[in-house]
């Protein structure tokens, strides 16, 4: 299976008017619009041609979706290739000095978190002030900074206390490192040698610094992975909104080639990655067959899914029956259950709530559990503080008796080959941001100023009321994850 990737112009701007079509189950390729504004990407057939016999070419065509059809010219005008995967028919040679003449790059993409416990309230002030994390309607787009400022300071003390009981600060960034040099290592070995960056959208090193970096090491072309499996709004759509806005205001970056993996939980290589942990951490119960495997992903409101065409929660019941089916082609038939954590504020959240479910498999009489953080791929504070002791501490209290958790993947070899093929795959599909479709959906108001001043006046003071009320308080004291 291959990973959905597109250089057609993604969440710039107004990511509110996604939405999914064409979504062919048995297809790893998912198509994206934004409503009136962009068509759907085209897909193009890429010939390879690469040395050795027919039998290791076997799949001769790579489907690449993109949003226009690829340039046959590189960047010294000469027939694009790499890595085996060509434009245009070529001999092995003309191939292998073409591969040479570039200089890859291959920019991992997270969530990031605060290193040390004085980092956590910009931390949160970071998270909270991206418009698509908390989605404010555009009458009260004007609050987003200090609504973000009151959120982070009303959460930051049991946010501290949350990061204090897992060593002071996420891990996150060390892990993302290592992985960042697995992948480079693992590519080195494939022939591609290639720079591995590494851009957090809420904490160091940030996208702005990763793009710098990749400006001043002169990359030819860059493959950008989010480390997400599934796509989101809140995740790869913020990442890759930050980092076009980055690109098109720099007059080089704006020419540089990208191509960018939307989600990849389809692959073959994840999907037997996380059925081996699993299979691993089964053996571990005294009755492996009696065991829940319990599936806990990140949650996403509902009006991301409902309003804003969030494919996530299809990805993901996809990603869990794709997993199930491998297991089961071993021979593992155990029941399997899958909830949302995570959620934050007094709005609707994807369900089932993985606290809620916790407590019906205790009433069930489910003894033994095994938590699988299906959506996170690194180690942090909703592993290692929310599944490891928030859960496991809900559900011993509520009748289940033996509790396993699957690590993250983290940088287990098999799937860090994974990503190193998605890499190679999605490399050809490069095409300059200066390309894309620059369309802004930021509508101005109507050009009448006492009609705007009430507007403002209004939505302030119903802001405000609402920031006040119990409810949301107690909502915002909540820790975040």
């Amino acid at each position: 299976m291959k990973a959905a990737t597109a250089s057609c112009n993604l969440p710039g701007v107004e990511l509110s008017n996604w939405t999914t079509s064409k979504f062919n189950p048995n297809s790893s390729v998912v198509w994206f619009h934004r409503k009136f504004q962009v068509p759907l990407c085209s897909h193009t057939y890429i010939k390879c041609e690469a040395s050795g016999n027919s039998a290791s070419n076997s799949n001769n065509f790579q489907k690449l979706k993109l949003d226009d059809p690829i340039q046959n010219k590189g960047l010294a005008g000469k027939t694009f290739c790499s890595v085996g995967i060509c434009a245009d028919p070529l001999s092995d040679n003309e191939c292998h000095s073409h591969v040479e003449e570039e200089k890859v790059g291959v920019l991992l993409l997270n969530l990031g978190g605060p290193e040390t416990l004085h980092d956590v309230q910009p931390f949160l002030y970071n998270l909270f002030a991206d418009p698509d994390i908390i989605r404010l309607p555009r009458l009260f787009r004007f609050l987003q900074r200090p609504l973000a400022q009151l959120i982070s300071l009303l959460r930051a003390p049991k946010s501290k206390e949350a990061y204090a009981s897992i060593g002071g600060g996420s891990p996150l960034r060390k892990i993302t490192d290592d992985q960042a040099d697995a992948l480079k290592s693992e590519l080195e070995a494939k022939k591609l040698p290639t720079n591995v960056y590494v851009a957090m959208r809420y904490w160091h090193p940030f996208t702005e610094e990763a793009a710098q970096q990749i400006k001043r090491d002169r990359i030819t072309k860059l493959v950008v992975l989010p480390l997400y499996p599934q796509f989101s709004i809140s995740t790869t759509g913020s990442s890759i909104r930050a980092l076009q806005n980055i690109f098109r205001e720099d007059k080089i970056l704006s020419r540089l080639p990208v191509a960018i993996i939307l989600s990849w939980y389809q692959r073959y290589g994840y999907i037997k990655s996380m059925a081996d942990l699993i299979e691993e951490e089964l053996q571990s119960f005294n009755t492996p067959r009696e065991v829940m495997i319990f599936f806990s992903a990140h949650g996403v409101p509902v009006t991301y899914v409902v309003d804003a065409g969030d494919p996530y929660k299809d990805q993901m019941e996809e990603c869990i029956y794709l997993i199930m089916q491998e297991l089961k082609a071993r021979g593992i038939e155990n029941k399997h259950r899958l909830a949302y954590q995570s959620r934050v504020g007094p709005v609707q959240w994807l369900k089932p709530y993985t606290d809620e479910v916790l407590v019906e498999l205790g009433q069930e009489g489910v003894k033994s559990v095994l938590a699988v953080p299906v959506s996170f791929v690194s180690e942090h504070i909703e592993t290692l503080e929310e599944i490891d002791m928030e859960y496991k501490e809900l559900a011993l209290k509520s009748g289940v008796e033996n509790w396993g958790r699957v690590p993250a993947l983290g940088c287990t070899t098999s799937f860090i080959t994974d990503l190193a093929d998605s890499v190679i795959e999605a490399l050809p599909s490069a095409t300059p941001m200066s390309t894309f479709s620059t369309n802004t959906s930021s509508q101005q108001f109507d050009h009448d100023p006492i009609g705007y001043a009430i507007k403002i006046f209004f939505g302030s003071f119903l802001a405000f009321i609402l920031l006040l009320s119990p409810r949301m308080l107690s909502a915002l004291r909540k820790p975040v994850v």
